[in-house]
């Protein structure tokens, strides 16, 4: 039990375990992050170049970089894989303002999609694993708190 500021009893609950995060889902967000660097420095290079105007390739630059840093927190739904598919079509598209794009682009679609293939492969294969050795699992116990019959 712990005081709240009025000074009555509140009950504390445990902290909630973290969830664990799938290979999957950390792999594609290391790959959208990488993007998101990449889209800083492509808006300033269609700036330097002069493709665009500075107010439409720094807002179009920044939205991005938005959209793929809240897609990187959507990693856990169905959803954020289809905009991270739609974030990669939109990157090779940017072929359109600068050639160069169509490669890198395209290099990025591909390191995305061996993510994606390799990343539900270890899925699998850990929950094949795990089916088959249940006592490997940890239980899920908050950080800072001992098993019973372990105090110090």
């Amino acid at each position: 039990m712990s005081a709240s500021s009025d000074g009555e009893a509140v009950a504390s609950r445990p902290p909630r375990p973290r969830r664990r995060r799938t290979t999957t889902e950390s792999l594609l967000s290391i790959v959208l992050l990488l993007e998101a660097v990449l889209l800083f420095f492509v808006t300033l290079v269609l700036f330097g170049l002069k493709t665009l105007p500075p107010a439409i390739a720094f807002g179009g630059g920044a939205a991005g970089v938005v959209v793929i840093l809240i897609t990187m927190s959507l990693m856990r739904w169905p959803v954020g894989l289809v905009v991270g598919w739609l974030i990669q079509a939109g990157l090779i598209a940017l072929g359109l303002l600068n050639p160069v794009m169509y490669v890198v682009g395209a290099g990025f679609a591909a390191f995305w999609i061996w993510c994606f293939v390799r990343g539900r492969q270890i899925d699998r294969k850990r929950r094949e694993y795990e089916a088959a050795h249940p006592e490997t699992i940890e239980p899920a116990t908050p950080p800072g708190t001992a098993p019973e019959g372990d105090t110090p």
